[in-house]
């Protein structure tokens, strides 16, 4: 199960010789091929851990960093009170995945993830900057936290404005600025090419989704160019129609927030009723929470390839994107049901037609609720005034 905490160990100690060619570092299943805020994170647990040999102190670090994870994502729920606290258990105990990947495995991904949390929390607290940067040190580690970035894109320009998030994107590009500048100075191409390389291909006898498709297919470059396309208008969609709440041309985002208009219709009994019956992204931790999740999970379900331990990438927010509907009581078990067939996928090894095509059906239904449960509340029409004045009542007189 050391077989990646190796190569990773590998393609860190050659920076730790003095290595600053990108292309020169490399390990036993290839060349390095994350950018640079994996190898500083990585080279700090090279050192910590004797040069990679004490295995068992590593997954102590792991396994403190899996509780890390947990507290941020409980905090992150907790803020938006959408999910029964049953479902914690789900997530807590009944993924072996989950804890192979971060204890048994050592893989980056959780570590991207952590730090990922930790922004998400600090946009929940309304610290944009400092977001910013935490959410560009987990690009740093791993690229898969740019599926959060449409989304995060949105959200700044919902609240900043064009003019108001340039300083936001500023933070993040500066940040891959000064943590690639060593490999920057000595092969800029080199760093770039590999450590943000959009068209890498990969494996197919590592696929997890695709495996029910020829190996051909899945190479072709035709099939990649479609999913993008596919991608690209999941965003789309979700941004006018789900994400963006105002009544507004989405373009509105453009404009400065004291510039905009913000309609607030009157809080008839019908509207009090809607609201009771969806209460569903009515407070700003919720609406940031929903953005952001659904933008990765769009990004999942579109993957030209997901391995085993790309499923940390989801798996926490999957609870949050099945119960941030309106949900009843009879809903309740087919949602766990959904959660237990999700996990069922990624524990079988190798992945089979079956698998893989049960893991497609089971992302297509967690879409259908989400575009589906998150509707904006159909035109109520004004209420017809009565030909006759109400007769006033002896109190009130």
């Amino acid at each position: 199960t050391e077989i990646d905490w190796k190569a990773y160990m590998e393609e860190v100690e050659g920076f730790a010789n003095g290595t600053l060619d990108y292309t020169r570092l490399q390990g036993d299943t290839g060349p390095l091929v994350y950018p640079a805020g994996f190898v500083y994170i990585f080279l700090g647990l090279y050192h910590a851990t004797g040069r990679g040999t004490d295995i068992r102190l590593a997954q102590y670090l792991f396994a403190g960093l899996y509780l890390l994870n947990l507290l941020l994502v409980f905090r992150i729920y907790c803020r938006t009170n959408k999910v029964p606290p049953y479902v914690f258990f789900f997530m807590c105990c009944a993924s072996y995945r989950i804890h192979s990947i971060f204890v048994l495995r050592l893989f980056n991904d959780p570590v991207a993830m952590a730090i990922l949390f930790l922004a998400v929390n600090l946009f929940l607290e309304e610290r944009w900057s400092w977001g910013c940067l935490l959410f560009s040190l987990a690009v740093s580690v791993k690229m898969n936290i740019l599926l959060f970035a449409p989304g995060l894109l949105f959200l700044l320009l919902q609240r900043f404005g064009l003019l108001g998030c340039i300083p936001k994107l500023c933070i993040c590009a500066l940040l891959q600025v000064i943590l690639g500048l060593p490999f920057l100075l000595v092969n800029p191409v080199g760093y770039l090419t590999r450590s943000f390389d959009l068209g890498r291909q990969f494996q197919f006898k590592w696929t997890v989704n695709w495996r029910f498709l020829p190996e051909e297919v899945f190479q072709n470059r035709a099939f990649h160019a479609m999913l993008l396309l596919a991608h690209l208008a999941g965003l789309g969609l979700f941004a006018v129609h789900r994400w963006h709440r105002s009544k507004e041309s989405i373009l509105a985002l453009l404009k400065d927030p004291a510039d905009r208009k913000h309609p607030s219709p009157p809080l008839t009994i019908n509207n009090i009723l809607w609201q009771a019956a969806h209460v569903h992204l009515l407070n700003a931790s919720a609406q940031i929470v929903f953005v952001l999740f659904s933008s990765n999970f769009l990004g999942i379900c579109c993957s030209r390839s997901l391995h085993y331990q790309f499923y940390v990438w989801y798996f926490h927010t999957l609870p949050y994107l099945l119960w941030c509907t309106p949900t009843t009581k009879v809903a309740h078990m087919p949602k766990v049901l959904l959660l237990g067939v999700i996990e069922l996928c990624w524990n079988t090894y190798p992945s089979t037609v079956c698998s893989s095509l049960s893991l497609h059906i089971c992302h297509g239904l967690v879409l259908l609720q989400l575009w589906y449960g998150t509707a904006p509340p159909p035109a109520l029409r004004p209420p017809t005034p009565s030909r006759r004045p109400a007769a006033i009542s002896k109190k009130a007189q």
